[in-house]
C-alpha cells in the first residue's frame, strides 16, 4: 500500500468515527419532583378521595414541554432530550397526595374502598415552563378543581401558580414546577379546610 493510500485509509477511518460519534444523541434527563419539602401545615380536612387528575390531550405525555413567550406564545415545544419520569398529570397526582398525606389528610383514591363521601376532581389547564427571554423563564401551572360530595358540587375554583426557575433550561423548568405544584397543594389545603364540613 502506498503512502498516500495509507493516508487516504486513515482519513476514511477517522471520518467514520467521527460520524459515528456524531450519531450517537446524548443521553436522555429524566426528571421528576424530588423530595418533598418540610411539612409547613397541617389540616383537619379528615378523609378525602382525590380522582386522578385530567387535562389536555397535548400534556398527557412525558415530554417537558416550554413556550417562547418572546417569539411565539401559542406554540408549545418539547425539549428534545428532557422528559418528565412519568406524565405531567401523574407527578403533579402523585405530588398532590403526598402534601395532603403529610399534611394529616387521609387519602384515598377512587380505586380505593369507598368510605368518604368527598371527592377532589382536577383539571390541569397550563403545565409548562415559559420563557420571557432567553434567559428568564417560569414554572406555570394552571389548574380547575372541582369539590364533590354526596355527588353533588360543592365548589369550584381555578388556581394558578408561577414560580421563577432557578436556570434556564429543562432542570430549571423541573424545579420551578415541582415548586408550583408544592404551592398548589398548599392553596388547596386552605380552600378544602374553607368548606364546611359534613
Amino acid at each position: 500500500m502506498t503512502v498516500q493510500l495509507r493516508h487516504l485509509f486513515a482519513l476514511a477511518t477517522c471520518a467514520l468515527l467521527l460520524g459515528g460519534c456524531a450519531s450517537n444523541p446524548p443521553a436522555t434527563a429524566r426528571y421528576d419532583f424530588g423530595p418533598l419539602p418540610a411539612p409547613s401545615t397541617s389540616s383537619q380536612i379528615g378523609t378525602l378521595i382525590v380522582a386522578d387528575i385530567t387535562g389536555p390531550t397535548a400534556l398527557d405525555t412525558e415530554h417537558m414541554q416550554y413556550r417562547l413567550l418572546y417569539a411565539d406564545a401559542r406554540q408549545a415545544r418539547p425539549y428534545a432530550y428532557n422528559q418528565w419520569a412519568a406524565t405531567p398529570f401523574q407527578l403533579l397526582g402523585q405530588r398532590l397526595r403526598a402534601n395532603f398525606a403529610q399534611a394529616g389528610v387521609k387519602v384515598l383514591s377512587t380505586t380505593d374502598a369507598i368510605t368518604s363521601p368527598t371527592v377532589l376532581r382536577m383539571e390541569v389547564n397550563e403545565f409548562t415552563q415559559s420563557f420571557d427571554t432567553a434567559k428568564s423563564s417560569q414554572g406555570i401551572l394552571n389548574v380547575r378543581a372541582s369539590l364533590f360530595r354526596n355527588h353533588r358540587l360543592l365548589d369550584q375554583r381555578t388556581f394558578q401558580r408561577s414560580v421563577a426557575a432557578p436556570t434556564p433550561d429543562a432542570a430549571g423548568g423541573a424545579q420551578a414546577l415541582a415548586e408550583a405544584s408544592d404551592a398548589l397543594a398548599a392553596d388547596l389545603l386552605a380552600w378544602l379546610a374553607s368548606v364546611p364540613q359534613p
